[in-house]
């Protein structure tokens, strides 16, 4: 079962309290790059599979 608007809000108050809003930012920068370079290996992966593919 999602939790409500409401419910969401409040949450996401005390991430901001446990955290502060400077250190939320750099974790989710971060998350953000790791994101990215997962996609970034992944699209490599892929690339170099049909490079090995082609070869044989």
């Amino acid at each position: 079962m999602m939790p409500g608007p409401f419910e969401l809000i409040i949450i996401l108050v005390i991430v901001l309290l446990l955290f502060g809003g400077k250190r939320l930012k750099n974790i989710g920068n971060d998350l953000g790059g790791a994101i990215k370079g997962f996609k970034k290996s992944m699209k490599d992966e892929t690339t170099e599979a049909k490079v090995i593919k082609e070869a044989k």
